[in-house]
């Protein structure tokens, strides 16, 4: 089934890096329709499956729960005010309960969604982050939309969730946070990255066009985004990079369209950043290389 029953247009948001749809307010969303109450602490977690056929981006919005975003099937992005994550296969995004965010993918996925009471929420992660999910816990994730909301205190289905928190618990953040800055000279940069990510102009040619020196630039970069412009950008190049690998690109179509000048410079990059060849990463992801 789907959220709302239709696809909005969509149109690109360059500062968040997701596909935008007609409306773009923000909003409490309560749980989708489900047979239970959602709210009920005696279940401390409540799963949700939902299938979305092609392109589709939900408005800004939030929940009182907790919620790990997880796609059994397909690529998807998560933004907040904070940055954008890219969730290929095998990975999810925890999203900590209120926080707003929204939710896109450029084809069709299958969302295997937790949404976790705000009281254990408080045991994990205290932002948003992508973490790996290793089999056991895709599993536990998939056996846990087969019970839904059908248990109580006690039964199998309890003793399922238990475990699953136990496994959320031991989950360590992947380096696939895009994160974005506030000051809007460093913003003009990103979003004229975001835009054409192969651009390779150093910080010196952007300084001349954006009102600060490069000391400066360089300085604001490290203080909004942890990190310097060259991690940022060789960061945006690497999601940008999962996101069409996972969804069956060429690697050397990818190499080249983000500006790297050989396909072993971005593989050098990506098993850098990510611990393996695009090949191998994509396949322990379970995704076609």
């Amino acid at each position: 089934m789907t959220e709302n029953g239709q696809n909005r247009p969509a149109t690109r948001s360059k500062a968040q890096g997701l596909e935008v749809g007609a409306s773009d307010h923000r909003h409490f969303a309560p749980l989708p329709d489900h047979p239970g109450n959602l709210d009920d602490p005696a279940r401390p977690v409540a799963p949700l499956a939902i299938d979305y056929a092609g392109a589709s981006l939900r408005p800004w919005h939030h929940h009182k729960r907790g919620q790990l975003l997880y796609a059994d099937e397909g690529v998807m992005q998560v933004g907040t005010d904070a940055g954008t994550w890219v969730v290929a296969p095998e990975q999810a995004v925890w999203m900590p309960p209120g926080v707003e965010h929204q939710v896109g993918h450029r084809t069709g996925v299958a969302m295997r969604t937790l949404y976790i009471d705000p009281q254990v929420a408080r045991e994990l992660p205290e932002d948003c982050c992508v973490v790996a999910v290793p089999a056991l816990l895709r599993q536990l994730i998939l056996r846990a939309m087969e019970v839904g909301l059908d248990y109580v205190p006690g039964s199998a289905g309890a003793r399922l969730m238990a475990v699953i928190l136990d496994e959320l618990r031991r989950l360590k953040p992947e380096p696939l946070h895009l994160p974005h800055p506030r000051d809007p000279r460093l913003k003009k940069i990103t979003e004229a990255l975001l835009a054409e990510p192969a651009d390779g102009r150093a910080l010196a040619d952007w300084a001349r066009d954006s009102g600060a020196s490069e000391r400066t630039l360089a300085r604001l970069f490290v203080k909004e985004c942890g990190m310097t412009f060259g991690a940022w950008r060789e960061r945006l190049r690497l999601t940008q990079a999962v996101a069409r690998l996972a969804e069956g690109e060429a690697v050397t179509a990818v190499a080249y369209d983000l500006g790297y000048q050989s396909p072993s410079a971005f593989i050098a990059m990506f098993k850098r950043s990510l611990g393996d060849t695009p090949g191998r990463y994509l396949r322990k992801a379970g995704a076609e290389g």
